[in-house]
């Protein structure tokens, strides 16, 4: 049992060896793995090669800071900055061309651009800042020394621009460059020093000086401009009354003038308004006899066509009436002679007509015959209505009747009353009829 524990245990022990080399890799590797920060760039110098580390860097941004004593992966790093930074000198003693002496403050700002060539030439950040303000020192002795401190003073902006082209030439050995022009931010008097302290009270002197030359030639300028004003006031006044009364006295000549032309001008016009008036009455008188003239003879020659008009309207109308006549005339025997041949045309024709048509002719006889009926009839009316006869038709007709009675004005018509008033009288009512009118018996009438 004993050996089976220990046996086990042994097993164990042998796992652990096995797994405790890969446990503190690990561990190890998780203590030294390094993220590069935004803003920076790792520069890592191992036995064989240098890589940059860093965002856009060709090594990327995370690797393994193995400490240098590690055989084979160890490594040293620099830590640089991507990011502009500045390096500043205050109160860094200068001189000038003639050794005077003065303090300066200058601040430059600058940005690495070869990390790698930076790293070979530092061992940190710090180092490079140093070397940077190192050169930043020599670049501003060289300029300013061949300078004189008025100039300095003047041109601040100028220096900054020669401290930055001296200081670009010697940058690109380090793998930095400028990023603006290096400022030159303040000059001052050195310790013990007034140099610019009297030229700035030169300065502010002939400052003053200029200032009160010229606020006395401003003064002087006013005056004399308030005189000039004055002066041309007065001139101007003067002038305007000079020319007031040159205007005026020009004023009544001109109205002086004005009113003896108009005053000529109404006698010329008067003149030649009476002219004119002498040429209208001889115009008026000319042309009044003149239309005068042209009216009698206007006159004349109107009665002349008048005359002239009439004679021969009256000669025309003789003519007129002639023919009239001589047409009336001709056109009355023309329709006598038309209406003579008229009846005698018809006739002609009507006979024509008759000779031919059998049938007319008789109907032409009849047409006669009803007319002279007619005529008899109408004849025999107005007869009887004098005779005041009453007659008693006994035929089967009123036509035939009145034809029987109209032979009573016949000796047809006498015989046939006496026969019947013979035959009325045989009977004892006609005998008694015949007595009472009178009538014998043989039908004359009784004394």
């Amino acid at each position: 049992m004993l050996a089976e524990i220990m046996a086990g245990g042994l097993w164990v022990l042998t796992g652990l060896a096995v797994v405790a080399p890969f446990v503190l890799f690990i561990l190890l590797a998780m203590a030294f793995r390094i993220v590069v920060s935004t803003n920076d760039v790792h520069i890592v110098q191992s036995a064989k090669k240098t890589v940059s580390y860093g965002k856009d860097e060709l090594g990327g941004g995370v690797y393994y800071k193995w400490p240098s004593w590690v055989p084979v992966v160890g490594v040293r790093t620099i830590t640089l900055p991507k990011s502009v930074f500045d390096v500043s000198l205050d109160s860094y003693a200068a001189y000038d061309k003639g050794r005077v002496p003065f303090v300066i403050d200058i601040i430059a700002f600058f940005r690495i651009t070869d990390s790698n060539m930076a790293a070979q030439r530092v061992f940190s950040f710090e180092e490079l800042k140093d070397q940077l303000a190192n050169i930043l020192r020599g670049a501003i002795r060289t300029i300013l020394a061949s300078s004189e401190i008025e100039d300095i003073l003047e041109g601040r902006s100028k220096f900054g621009e020669m401290f930055t082209k001296e200081v670009d030439e010697q940058l690109k050995q380090w793998g930095v460059q400028t990023v603006k022009c290096i400022e030159l931010m303040d000059i001052r008097d050195a310790s013990g020093s007034q140099v610019i302290a009297n030229i700035m009270a030169k300065k502010q002197s002939l400052i003053e000086k200029e200032s009160r030359v010229a606020v006395a030639e401003n003064k002087r300028a006013a005056q004399t401009a308030e005189i000039e004003a004055q002066r041309a006031v007065l001139v101007s006044q003067q002038d305007a009354t000079q020319q007031v009364g040159l205007r005026t006295a020009e004023q009544e000549r001109e109205v002086g003038i004005a009113k003896e032309q108009a005053l000529q001008a109404i006698k010329d016009q008067g003149k030649v308004t009476a002219e004119k008036d002498m040429l209208i009455k001889q115009v008026t008188v000319v042309r009044a006899a003149s239309i005068e003239k042209e009216a009698q003879v206007v006159k004349a020659q109107q009665t002349k066509e008048t005359t002239v008009l009439i004679a021969e309207g009256s000669l025309q109308q003789q003519k007129l009436d002639a023919e009239a006549v001589l047409a009336q005339g001709t056109s009355k025997a023309e329709a006598e002679k038309l209406m003579q041949l008229a009846p005698v045309q018809a006739q002609i024709v009507l006979a024509k007509e008759i000779g031919a048509n059998e049938g007319y002719q008789a109907y032409l006889v009849n047409l006669r015959k009803v007319e002279a009926a007619e005529s008899v009839g109408i004849e025999q009316a107005k007869a009887l209505e004098k005779a005041d006869v009453k007659i008693i038709s006994t035929v089967g007709s009123p036509p035939e009747g009145l034809s029987n009675v109209m032979d009573l004005f016949s000796a047809k018509g006498g015989m046939q009353i006496g026969a019947a008033l013979e035959a009325i009288s045989n009977t004892p009512a006609g005998k008694a009829i015949t007595e009472k009118l009178g009538i014998g018996v043989n039908g004359h009438a009784q004394q």
